[in-house]
Formats: C-alpha cells, structure tokens, sequence
C-alpha cells in the first residue's frame, strides 16, 4: 500500500451524485480496438475507432464539465493504452481514500502506473490496491454502501481487501451477467434513492434486493447497448447522456433531471461512456 503526503490536495467523493467539483480525464488520442476485451468492441472490430473524432467528442465534453464549474484534471495519453480513456476503471474515491486500482486485462496493464505518476504530481494521496482484481466500472459508492460488482474484471479476492481497508463501509456484491463488463454498464445510483438498471443483466434475487434501495428506472437492451445506464451526474440532478439514449432521457427529464447531452458516440464503440470517461476526485458533501 503506497500513499503520498506533502501539500496535498483535497479529496472526496461518498456518492455518485454530489456536486462534482475535481474530476480525472484522459485524452483517446491514442484509442483503438487492438484486440476485442468486451461485448461492445466485437461490433466494431471491422469498423474500428477513428481516434480523431473521439479526440474532437471528448473535447467537447471537457469543455461541457468546465461550462458547469468542474476542474479537470488529465492524464497523460500514451501510445501503450489504446483504452486510456475509461480513467473510471483505473481508480476510484470513496471518502476521503482514492484507491488505484489492479487491472484484470492484460492490454490495460501499465494504465495504473501513469495514474499514480500523476497523483504523485499533484500530491494527491492514494492507497494502491495489490490483492486480486478490481475495477472502478464495477465500484458504485452511496453513503456509507459501497456496491461491487462481481465481475471478470472483480474478484472476491479484491472484495475482501475492500472490507478490511473500509470497515465502517456496508461492502455490498453484486452479482451480474459478466458479458456486460462492469456493473455501472448495468447499473448506475442517480440520486439517493434512485437508479438506472438493466435488469437482464441480474437474477431475481438481486432485483428484489436493489427494490428494498432504489426506485429502479428500467433502461432497454437496445439503450443498454449504448450504454443508457452509463450516465455521469454532476449534482443538482444534472446528468450527462447521450442523445441517442432518447428514452432514459426522457424519462430522466420526467423525474426532473436537466439532462446534458453530448454526443461521444465514436468513444462508447470501445465499451464505455460517460461514467467511464470519468474519475472523481472531489463532490461536496463533506
């Protein structure tokens, strides 16, 4: 477990939908599908990803995050990391600890070590994960809950180092069908008492389980596809989607979100989205 100290720069996150003030992006100017890692990237592995157009997209969300009062704090793009973007999956905050996280693919290998390079930069403190596999796709953080999907990507192994480095957390897994990836491909808390599911993806059991947390706003297969579930909340029921996703849209507008629509259409043919693109490092609510 490695940290750093000095001047160091607050950090805190304890839910998924406090009003994000500092958060980590990456640049895809390196993105291509090098070889197939989920569903997704199986439709477009003929078609590929034109690096240029992500490139232009995402510049377009970063000014759109910046529009709202968000710093944003990027990470270097290398040549290595074709799937550099998803800064989601490479670490994730739950408090006051931001934790680097152990990739489970092989070709995402090395993307923790540019993280740390950058936090230690900044002087922002971290704890590096080391035992088993885990990924911030599948972390999802509401107060003092911290759910964990268990997934080709999270182990049980990772699950319990969890528990011991969180013991005031309730450390909740989550059970989904692993060909979606990670749970917020599935599954993602919008507000403190609702969520966004693809109910495919679970068994009865876990359905009946997020009904006692949540009330469930159920996204289609087809939007699921593009990645429905896989919006980014700001704070003050504002959220990023994409425009293509017209009916979580809508019925996120009828629930009274102002939902914010960019279009990253090229980025999500690599298997990730708006929460992907995404690592918080400071909401209120402190």
């Amino acid at each position: 477990m490695a940290t750093t100290s000095q001047k160091q720069l607050k950090i805190f996150c304890n839910t998924e939908y406090d009003t994000l003030h500092k958060v980590i992006l990456c640049e895809p100017k390196n993105m291509e599908i090098k070889e197939v890692i989920n569903e997704t990237q199986k439709q477009y592995e003929k078609e590929n990803i034109d690096s240029e157009l992500a490139t232009n997209q995402h510049r377009e969300f970063i000014k759109a995050l910046e529009n709202q009062g968000i710093e944003v704090i990027f990470i270097p793009p290398s040549k290595k990391f074709p799937e550099q973007v998803f800064t989601r999956d490479i670490g994730f905050t739950i408090g006051s600890d931001l934790f680097v996280a152990e990739m489970a693919n092989d070709i995402r290998l090395g993307e923790e070590r540019v993280l740390k390079d950058l936090l230690k930069e900044k002087s922002i403190p971290f704890l590096d994960l080391t035992e088993g596999n885990i990924e911030g796709g599948d972390v999802i953080i509401n107060k003092n809950t911290v759910f964990i999907g268990i997934s080709s990507r999270t182990n049980s192994k990772a699950i319990e180092q969890m528990k011991k480095l969180l013991p005031n957390y309730e450390i909740v897994p989550i059970p989904f069908d692993e060909k979606y990836l990670h749970l917020d491909c599935v599954f993602n808390i919008i507000s403190s008492n609702e969520a966004l599911y693809f109910p495919r993806a679970f068994d009865s059991e876990t359905i009946k389980f997020l009904k006692t947390r949540f009330e469930l706003i159920e996204v289609s297969e087809d939007e699921q596809f593009t990645l429905g579930t896989n919006v980014l909340s700001i704070g003050n029921k504002r959220v990023f989607s994409l425009p293509i996703n017209k009916n979580v849209n809508r019925k996120l507008q009828e629930l009274g979100y102002n939902v914010m629509e960019v279009d990253i259409s090229e980025i999500i043919k690599s298997g990730g989205s708006f929460r992907c693109c995404t690592l918080p490092v400071l909401r209120a609510g402190q």
